[in-house]
């Protein structure tokens, strides 16, 4: 039997492999949060505008990438970086699909995403999340990242993180090729 293995390569954000892992990543967040706080999914009128408005533009070069994730060959998960200055860079849209977690999809993601900064010129990566999702905040803290101050007046964000990169080489497994 063959072990399966991830691969992570950046793709232009539009891509069809970006735009349903788009579709899926915020179909799951928005549901889980009307679930939470009013007791049903999104309206599928309002998904629909909201997938549409968060194109992702921002994670286009020269200041942003979007890496996608494939587990054997399949997309299964995403991670995007952008500047938000010439030092700081926010992480963002990391997601692996349901039936992909717990093969450390996530953690290789993140890893690329934060080779991506250092390239772009970050010396700090910063991200928001919400209070409901408790396992990106358990992912991120075992990588490394800080709860800190808020560094945007998202809405829907509740705990910001930071984290420092640094000029060291951050060790990224072979399966995990950022640069590719």
């Amino acid at each position: 039997m063959t072990a399966m293995t991830w691969t992570i390569t950046a793709e232009p954000y539009d891509s069809p492999a970006a735009a349903a892992l788009w579709r899926a990543y915020y179909t799951e967040v928005s549901d889980r949060w009307y679930l939470l706080h009013e007791g049903r999914r999104t309206d599928p009128a309002e998904l629909e505008r909201e997938i549409a408005a968060g194109s992702g533009a921002e994670l286009a070069p020269p200041t942003g990438c979007l890496l996608v994730g494939r587990y054997d060959g399949t997309p299964a998960g995403t991670a995007g970086v952008r500047l938000l200055d010439a030092d700081t860079a926010e992480l963002t849209r990391v997601f692996v699909l349901p039936e992909r977690r717990g093969r450390n999809g996530a953690a290789l993601l993140v890893a690329a995403a934060e080779v991506r900064a250092r390239l772009l010129g970050a010396r700090r990566i910063v991200l928001d999340t919400r209070g409901d999702l408790v396992e990106a905040r358990a992912l991120y803290a075992r990588l490394g990242y800080t709860e800190t101050a808020p560094h945007n007046t998202d809405p829907y964000a509740e705990h910001w993180f930071r984290k420092e990169l640094g000029s060291d080489a951050v060790p990224v497994p072979e399966s995990a090729d950022p640069l590719s």
